[in-house]
């Protein structure tokens, strides 16, 4: 077996300036373009890493004109290309869209790339709507996460290329990888949920979990209570470690920010409404008229966001993570502005020092 990638522990003891991270959804807003997109996708890396955060990650989704972030190994070999130090990962991959030895065969390329610098978030969801994700598998069969801890074992088979004698893929082996000899490493694998299910699988595995309390903040203690009890030493892994992600926006006043927050907010509003469409301008979502279905949505979300001035942005992301006992917060800002993001990035890492 091929030595795995560890996890750097910042126990309970390391200050938030040591454990922020990005969570990008390469969002799209109305009246830009996917290129300016990704390009401020490059700077928000560039500019995270200048300022300490520990790892950038990009999310995969389907079918969604705001997001632009359907295929993150693409997008993190972009990332790749434009940075040093700064851990890259998948926030996630969605694997039941995937066959596990592509996705094998692919971070493996980009831990060629990136060495010592790349980590695997895995998902069980689809990150998409129903129909989308039947498209995405090409099967006509209800879309489904049934098979995730057989199809993270595999994965985690072809990663380490150490499947048993008599296994049907003994002879199969992800390229780059294991089977041309020692490379000093390979990607460092992930759990990712907004339940009970992936983080006790986590627990149960020995590796470190990413809940996503920024759609899902109802069940985030819970979900991280379960892991830890449930969490079993293993080679990756002496202790549990979480990471919590979070929608956080900062500017100058509270208005700016509080537009900005909206933005996503109504995003989010209409993908589940059916309605997926551009990150709207913050004058659309100021005059939006919200039925009572979506005020439901948006208090939903607001409810778990954080955005205001960088004093009040840091007073709860602290409280967020001592309420949480989180090693790292990963910060996510779905918002329309490009600028305006890289100003929220830059405000909040002020506020620590970093």
């Amino acid at each position: 077996m091929t030595e795995r990638a560890p996890v750097r522990d910042y126990g309970g003891t390391a200050t938030m300036a040591d454990a922020l991270s990005g969570l990008d959804l390469v969002a799209v807003g109305e009246g830009h373009t996917t290129r300016e997109a990704l390009r401020t996708s490059a700077r928000l890396a560039r500019l995270a890493e200048a300022r300490g955060f520990q790892r950038y990650w990009v999310a995969e989704h389907h079918s969604m004109p705001g997001i632009a972030s359907s295929s993150p190994a693409v997008i993190l070999a972009y990332l790749a290309a434009q940075t040093t130090r700064i851990r890259l990962g998948s926030g996630g991959v969605m694997l039941p869209n995937h066959a596990p030895l592509a996705v094998a065969e692919q971070f493996h390329t980009l831990e060629a790339m990136a060495p010592g610098r790349v980590d695997l978030g895995l998902g069980r969801a689809p990150g998409t709507d129903q129909s989308t994700a039947r498209a995405l598998r090409r099967t006509h069969g209800p879309a489904t996460g049934d098979t995730f801890p057989a199809d993270v074992a595999e994965l985690i088979g072809f990663l380490d290329d150490d499947f048993p004698d008599g296994h049907p893929y003994r002879r199969v082996h992800a390229v780059p990888g294991p089977v041309q000899g020692p490379s000093g490493g390979r990607p460092a694998v992930w759990l990712l949920g907004s339940s009970g299910f992936s983080a006790q699988l986590a627990g149960r595995l020995g590796l470190p979990f990413a809940f996503a309390h920024h759609f899902a903040g109802h069940h985030t203690i819970p979900a991280l209570e379960l892991y830890r009890q449930s969490f079993r030493p293993s080679p990756v892994l002496a202790e549990p470690y979480t990471v919590v992600g979070v929608f956080a926006f900062a500017a100058e006043t509270e208005e700016q920010a509080r537009d900005q927050a909206l933005t996503g907010a109504l995003t989010t509003v209409r993908f589940r409404s059916g309605r997926p469409g551009l990150v709207p301008t913050p004058e659309e979502a100021r005059s939006h008229v919200f039925t009572a279905y979506e005020r439901k949505i948006l208090g939903g979300w607001l409810e778990h966001a954080v955005h205001g001035t960088p004093d009040v942005v840091r007073e709860q992301l602290d409280e967020l993570r001592k309420r949480t006992h989180a090693d790292e917060l990963m910060l996510a800002s779905n918002a329309h502005g490009l600028q305006e993001r890289l100003t929220s990035l830059s405000l909040i890492a002020d506020s620590y020092g970093m």
